[in-house]
């Protein structure tokens, strides 16, 4: 059975990105020597589906940071729209998000990282995520973009654990109960 798993960053009051969509806030503690368990997190997962906007503030970086396929929901962009040498490592596809698991599924894919604020909200709302890993940055940006939206009911976790970092990031590990 697929799985949808999520491991991401927030400030304390809840945002994952400036209005503007601006992370140099995360990208300043990112620069810590320090393992927060990305790598083993990656480990484990078959396949990467990112949202648009993820997409677009990642495209631009050299070296291509994933070590596993990527596959760009989007309603917008199309093949392409690929850089050249991404061709190879990223696919675009417009579909719902029950259609995405169920193509990843079919395709062989198990364990699929959800990635993006959008992205992860849509397979919350369609029930598609199975646990998640958000780190607290220890920093209050009043504004934003928000990690979490609308929901049509009460979504309950299980909280499975935490880690505190030196730099101040503390990690909780959550998992979605039915």
């Amino acid at each position: 059975m697929i799985t949808g798993h999520v491991f991401i960053a927030t400030s304390l009051d809840g945002f994952i990105a400036r209005s503007d969509g601006d992370i140099a806030w995360l990208l300043e503690r990112d620069k810590a020597d320090e393992d927060h368990g990305y790598d083993a997190f990656i480990a484990d997962i078959d396949i990467i589906l990112m949202g648009r906007g993820t997409f677009e503030k990642m495209q631009d970086v050299r070296p291509w940071p994933y070590t596993r396929p990527v596959v760009v929901l989007s309603s917008t962009m199309a093949q392409s729209d690929l850089p050249d040498d991404l061709v190879e490592k990223v696919r675009v596809a417009n579909k719902a998000p029950e259609d995405a698991m169920r193509m990843l599924e079919n395709a062989g894919h198990r364990k699929v990282y959800v990635d993006g604020g959008l992205l992860i909200q849509s397979f919350l709302r369609a029930d598609l995520i199975a646990d998640m890993v958000i780190t607290f940055v220890p920093v209050l940006l009043g504004e934003g973009r928000r990690l979490f939206g609308k929901v049509s009911a009460d979504i309950s976790l299980c909280l499975e654990g935490t880690q505190s970092f030196p730099s101040g990031l503390v990690q909780c590990r959550y998992r979605i109960e039915a």
